[in-house]
C-alpha cells in the first residue's frame, strides 16, 4: 500500500519530536524553603581545603598524580596558586594527611638524623619518616602570610608510642609533646598564625596502617590542650583543639569524649572517602546517584549526636574528604562531574550542624581542586568559591516534592535575602523551580529592583567529564595576568523560576526573599 509523501513526513516529524521529548523533558515544580527559623549552622569559613605530606612516588593503580605537589616540594612561589588561596579571602588550609605520624620537626639540633620519606616496605603506608625544617615552614607561612590564609595542622600523634605486642597495628604507651612543643615555640617567637592544631591522623576506631585506643587518645589530647594553654596564655589568639581526624566509630568517638570532658575539643574531626576506591570502574555512576550519595547521610547525623551529647562545646568538621580514596578517580575526580558529590557533600554536611569541610586536596592527586602541574583550577575550585562567597553560615530547610535527582539546598546569604543551591543530575530533564517560603510572601511581595543573581555552571560541550567549567555558557579561565576570573551573575526577572537545564548545577541567590531567620 503506497503512503503520500505528505504522511509520511507528518510521521517522521511525529516520530522525531518524540524521540526529542523523550531526550529533553521539562518538569515544573515548587521549592519550600523554610526562613522563619534555620535548622543548622556552619563556620563563617566553611570552605576548606588540605595539603598533603605525599611525595613525588607516591602511586596507586600504576599511576603517581601527586606529582611535586607535597607538603615538602610544592612551588610555593608559584603566582596561581597564592592567587588561588588568596580569592577566598581567607581559605581555610589544613595541613595533614597519611605521612603526617612519621613526621619530624627539625627545630634545633633534634633529631638529628631527619630523612625524607624513603620508600620502606615495612613502613606505615610504605614510606619511612620524614622531616619539616624550619626553612620550609618558613617558605609554607610565607605563602600563608600572603593569602590570609587560615592554617590547622595536624601534629605526629606517635611519637613516644611503641607497637603492641599483640596487634602490631595499635600503638601503646603516651605521646611525646616535645617535638610538637618545640616547633610551636619556633611559630610563636616567628610570629607566624595557626587557627588550630590537630592531633594525629586516621587513628581512631580501627585505624587504617595505625591505630590508638580511645582513652589513650582522650588523654592525649588533654595534654595537646594545656600545651597550646601554656603556649599561647591570650585566649583571644589561642588556637583551637581539633581531633581525632579519622573514621567515625560511635563507641570509640563515645569513649574518646567522655575522657576528654567539655572544653577540650573545639573541633571534632573526622574523614569522608564514600565513593570507595579511585579505580572502581562504577564511579561515574556513583557520582550521578542520589540514592547512593545520601547512604553517607547517618554519619553525618551520628557525628553530629555524638557532639551535642558528649561535648557539646565541640562543632563537628570533616576534617578530610577526597570522595574517593587512594588520590581519587583518574578520569572524574578533577572533572566537572564531581561536583554533583562535592557540591552535595558540602549542602548534606551543613544541614547536620557541621561547621568545617576541608576537600582533600587544595592541589594533589587525582582530586585537586587545582591541577597538580599547570595548577590551573579544576571545576570543584569554582564550585567551592562560589560557595564561600555566597553561601552564609544560617542554613534553613529546602524541600521539593519532585525528582530524586534535583538536590536543593538554602542558605541565608553572605549578603542579603538568601542564595539557595540546585543540582541537576539528571541526564534529560528541566526542571523549572519556583521557590516559596513559609509565610506565602514570597514571590508576590518581590519588588522588581530585585532582580535575582543566577550561577549556572556546565562542563564544556555538555561533558561532563571536562575539567572546563562554563559559568553562564562562558568558559572560566585564569586572566592573563593569572588571576582568578569574576564570577559574574546573570540577572533574572525574580517572578520566572529558575531554570536548571539536564546535567548542571545552579547557585541563585534571591535577595528579596523575607526570612527572618537572616534578619
Amino acid at each position: 500500500m503506497m503512503v503520500s509523501r505528505t504522511r509520511l513526513f507528518c510521521l517522521l516529524v511525529f516520530l522525531v519530536s518524540s524521540c526529542f521529548f523523550r531526550l529533553s523533558n521539562s518538569d515544573e515544580l515548587k521549592l519550600m524553603v523554610k526562613g522563619v527559623t534555620s535548622i543548622a549552622q556552619t563556620d563563617d569559613n566553611f570552605i576548606c581545603a588540605t595539603l598533603d605530606w605525599w611525595p613525588e612516588n607516591k602511586c596507586d593503580y600504576n599511576q603517581c598524580p601527586w606529582g611535586k605537589a607535597g607538603l615538602l616540594n610544592l612551588d610555593l612561589k608559584n603566582r596561581i596558586l597564592a592567587n588561588a588561596v588568596k580569592a577566598f579571602n581567607p581559605l581555610r588550609i589544613r595541613i595533614g594527611g597519611s605521612l603526617q605520624d612519621q613526621v619530624y620537626y627539625k627545630v634545633g639540633k633534634f633529631p638529628k638524623n631527619c630523612s625524607n620519606f624513603e620508600k620502606k616496605s615495612d613502613g606505615l603506608f610504605g614510606f619511612g619518616d620524614g622531616c619539616l625544617h624550619m626553612n620550609r615552614w618558613d617558605e609554607l607561612h610565607g605563602l600563608f602570610n600572603k593569602t590570609g590564609a587560615a592554617i590547622t595542622f595536624s601534629f605526629n600523634a606517635l611519637l613516644g608510642r611503641i607497637q603492641s605486642d599483640e596487634d602490631n597495628t595499635l600503638w601503646e604507651g603516651d605521646w611525646n609533646q616535645y617535638n610538637a612543643k618545640s616547633l610551636m615555640k619556633y611559630t610563636i617567637k616567628k610570629g607566624y598564625k595557626i587557627d588550630s592544631y590537630e592531633l594525629g591522623n586516621e587513628l581512631c576506631g580501627g585505624g587504617v596502617a595505625a591505630k590508638i585506643k580511645a582513652q589513650q587518645y582522650g588523654n592525649d589530647v588533654k595534654k595537646l590542650k594545656r600545651l597550646v594553654t601554656h603556649m599561647y596564655p591570650d585566649p583571644t589568639n589561642r588556637p583551637k583543639i581539633l581531633a581525632p581526624g579519622g573514621f567515625y566509630d560511635e563507641q570509640w568517638f563515645k569513649e574518646f569524649l567522655q575522657t576528654t570532658g567539655p572544653g577540650v575539643v573545639d573541633g571534632l574531626t573526622h574523614h569522608i572517602y564514600n565513593l570507595g576506591a579511585g579505580r572502581d570502574p562504577t564511579l561515574i555512576n556513583k557520582l550521578q546517584n542520589p540514592f547512593y550519595l545520601s547512604q553517607i547521610a547517618q554519619t553525618f547525623k551520628n557525628v553530629e549526636n555524638s557532639a551535642k551529647l558528649f561535648s557539646p562545646s565541640s562543632g563537628p568538621w570533616v576534617g578530610e574528604s577526597g570522595g574517593a580514596y587512594n588520590s581519587g578517580g583518574k578520569t572524574t575526580s578533577h572533572t566537572f562531574v564531581n561536583g554533583f558529590w562535592y557540591l552535595d557533600q558540602l549542602g548534606m554536611t551543613s544541614t547536620f550542624n557541621h561547621k568545617v569541610y576541608c576537600r582533600q586536596s587544595l592541589i594533589g592527586g587525582n582530586y585537586g581542586l587545582l591541577n597538580t602541574t599547570t595548577f590551573i583550577p579544576n571545576p570543584d575550585y569554582y564550585g567551592a568559591l562560589l560557595w564561600h562567597k555566597l553561601m552564609g553560615k544560617n542554613v534553613l530547610s529546602a524541600t521539593h516534592e519532585g525528582s530524586p535527582y534535583l538536590r536543593t539546598y538554602a542558605h541565608c546569604s553572605k549578603t542579603s535575602g538568601i542564595t539557595v543551591l540546585l543540582i541537576n543530575m539528571d541526564k534529560s530533564t528541566t526542571y523549572e523551580v519556583s521557590v516559596v517560603d513559609d509565610l506565602n510572601l514570597y514571590p508576590d511581595s518581590v519588588e522588581s529592583i530585585h532582580e535575582r543573581e543566577e550561577y549556572h555552571l556546565t562542563p564544556k560541550d555538555g561533558n561532563i567529564q571536562s575539567d572546563v567549567l562554563l559559568l553562564n555558557g562562558t568558559p572560566l579561565k585564569l586572566t592573563s595576568s593569572l588571576d582568578i576570573p569574576e564570577m559574574n551573575p546573570k540577572l533574572v526577572d525574580p517572578t520566572l523560576p529558575i531554570s536548571v537545564a539536564p546535567r548542571s548545577i545552579v547557585f541563585a541567590t534571591l535577595r528579596g526573599f523575607q526570612a527572618p531567620a537572616c534578619a
